[in-house]
């Protein structure tokens, strides 16, 4: 059976709950890291040297790093699903993944670390404002993408649209002030109507 290591109310762990669920996939999910620990441990450091969620191990294979997680459980399983056949088509949508972990990152942890996890005397108004700046700034590019088509992957949801629909859902949801971006509204409506979102995704920020 498949395997997933890592806490439900992580960014990147989401990521791959939410692709196994899309594939009705059955799997034992350990929650590990953050306040669950484990990743220190010499077994965990075994499967990811990184020390990081999430991992997964599926009949003797071990895989890391979410983007990849998902990649493979959709190509394994996801076969006229999630899985798109035309190089170019799933290229298209691949690039939103690789965007979102490089250009949201950053920013994100510096929103919900200011406004939600640290402790309120540790919390630096400045950071939460810079990471606010960024991520919006940011969320302009896809906004005009979905402008023209429902979602990232294209005519129909897809890889390409689980990294930004996990970091969509913290900020809908956070306790800030959020620029109106209407296209990507409407495609996070689209996407709570996915159970396996709603099950997966739609979970506790902290």
């Amino acid at each position: 059976m498949l395997k997933i290591w890592g806490r439900a109310n992580s960014t990147n762990v989401k990521k791959a709950l939410w692709a196994a669920a899309e594939l009705d996939l059955d799997y034992d999910h350990v929650m590990a890291g953050g306040a669950y620990g484990v990743v220190d441990t010499e077994e965990f450091r075994a499967l990811n040297p990184n020390g990081l969620v999430p991992v997964i191990e599926d009949d003797g294979f071990v895989l890391w790093e979410s983007n990849a997680i998902v990649r493979y459980l959709a190509a394994k399983y996801g076969v006229g699903r999630l899985w798109i056949d035309d190089a170019a088509r799933r290229a298209d949508a691949e690039k939103w993944m690789d965007w979102a972990s490089t250009t949201l990152a950053a920013p994100f942890v510096d929103i919900i670390w200011h406004t939600v996890r640290l402790p309120v005397e540790k919390r630096d108004p400045a950071i939460r404002a810079r990471g606010l700046t960024a991520f919006a700034k940011a969320l302009e590019i896809p906004e005009r993408t979905l402008s023209g088509q429902p979602w990232l992957s294209g005519t129909e949801f897809g890889i390409g649209d689980i990294p930004l629909g996990v970091y969509i859902y913290a900020w809908m949801n956070l306790p800030i002030e959020r620029p109106e971006f209407p296209h990507l509204a409407a495609w996070y409506e689209r996407l709570k109507e996915r159970p396996a979102y709603a099950r997966s995704v739609m979970t506790p920020l902290t």
